[in-house]
């Protein structure tokens, strides 16, 4: 699996990231809309990789995982792991205004939920592909349920 995302990172996105720079103006709400798909496709993958059951399983799985509650709980998990730049990513993400709220999610989860996909978003964007595989396999290191 993890060649499977080096690849991707390296090769088939290479010609569409943004300027380092660039990235750090971007709303911390851009971010965590490309981080959310980011964090989708690692988990649908790691999903797919290690279970052989119908579409809509899968699916029941990854909302474990994706869902709000679930996130919240992952950046909380592995806050003692990230750098100090990371945790600014983090609160800047957790902070922004996103102006709704899914009906499934307590406010504060989802705002955390937020933080974390802002910050799966920035590595990803700003090409930081080794540390971002390394805080998408420790969200997933405490789930036992798979």
């Amino acid at each position: 699996m993890e060649g499977l995302f080096k690849e991707f990172f390296d090769k088939s996105m290479k010609s569409y990231i943004i300027d380092r720079d660039d990235v750090r103006m971007l709303s911390p709400l851009v971010l965590a809309f490309v981080g959310d798909a980011v964090y989708h496709l690692f988990i649908r993958t790691y999903l797919v990789s290690r279970h052989r059951e119908p579409v809509n399983m899968l699916h029941n799985r990854a909302t474990d995982y994706v869902k709000a509650a679930a996130q919240s709980d992952t950046i909380h998990s592995i806050y003692q792991i990230l750098t100090e730049e990371e945790m600014g990513i983090v609160k800047r993400g957790r902070n922004a205004k996103s102006g709704t709220v899914p009906k499934h999610a307590d406010v504060g989860e989802y705002r955390y939920a937020t933080g974390f996909e802002a910050l799966l978003g920035y590595l990803f964007l700003t090409k930081r592909h080794e540390r971002l595989l390394q805080i998408l396999k420790a969200s997933i290191a405490h789930k036992v349920n798979d």
